[in-house]
């Protein structure tokens, strides 16, 4: 791809600008304290309303860090155009999740085989059936070998991406966990059906921030710093795509 490309409405950047591998944490503070504390010479390639992304060095190999905002239309975007407009190969969501299951707990990592959805964004598709948004099983495979070798807490299995936070239905995790979901966040399954669409490789990898039906919760600051083993099991995944 040219690097004559300039920029989208979101992303004020060229091609070369990015790595293979983009990490996409929701927040632009994680994504500027990863730059900081995980990358070396990191560069600042966009800041377009204040979504901040950083192309650096991990362990020899060009990474990208940048954030996605929060929800799938939020989501949709910025995954859209690193696959289609900048020729990102894989993106890796790393973010925060609401535990649902019992035997997930707080700070456990949870890796998206497949994410669940309430949303209409397969929509646009047209397909004549249903379809189910997974993760690229290499990706999946090579961070499941990472976290057994770091001797984390992980979970490997269904996610639900909800497009509503404050839902009314008191009910919906409860149904969900029925399910054997894992946890419920609100941006995988866009990521996953874009890299369906694009041909390209996605993975969404979470930190259970809370759980949803114990009440136990971490407070803004540690969801905004204190998941590094996340970040460094996505950015080990990064060095060998």
């Amino acid at each position: 791809m040219s690097d004559k490309v300039k920029g989208t409405p979101h992303i004020d950047a060229s091609p070369g600008d990015f790595g293979k591998t983009v990490l996409l944490p929701g927040d632009p503070l994680r994504s500027k304290f990863i730059a900081e504390n995980f990358l070396e010479d990191a560069k600042l390639i966009n800041n377009v309303r204040g979504v901040q992304g950083y192309t650096g060095n991990y362990k020899g190999v060009s990474v990208t860090v940048m954030a996605s905002g929060m929800g799938m239309p939020s989501m949709g975007i910025y995954s859209y155009e690193l696959y289609n407009v900048f020729g990102v190969e894989n993106i890796i969501r790393i973010g925060s999740a609401g535990g649902i299951a019992d035997n997930v707990k707080v700070r456990d990592i949870v890796i998206a085989m497949a994410a669940s959805t309430n949303s209409n964004y397969a929509s646009q598709y047209d397909l004549p059936g249903t379809i189910a948004p997974i993760a690229d099983y290499g990706l999946l495979e090579k961070t499941v070998e990472v976290c057994r070798d770091k001797k984390l807490n992980y979970h490997v299995g269904n996610i639900v991406t909800s497009d509503i936070f404050y839902n009314d239905d008191k009910e919906f995790n409860l149904k969900w966990k029925k399910m054997g979901a894992l946890a419920v966040e609100m941006e995988a399954a866009a990521l996953y059906l874009n890299a369906a669409r694009a041909g390209k490789k996605a993975l969404a990898i979470c930190t259970v921030s809370d759980h949803v039906m114990t009440g136990e919760s971490l407070p803004p600051i540690e969801r905004q710093e204190s998941f590094t083993d996340m970040m460094e099991v996505a950015l080990q995944v990064a060095t060998a795509c």
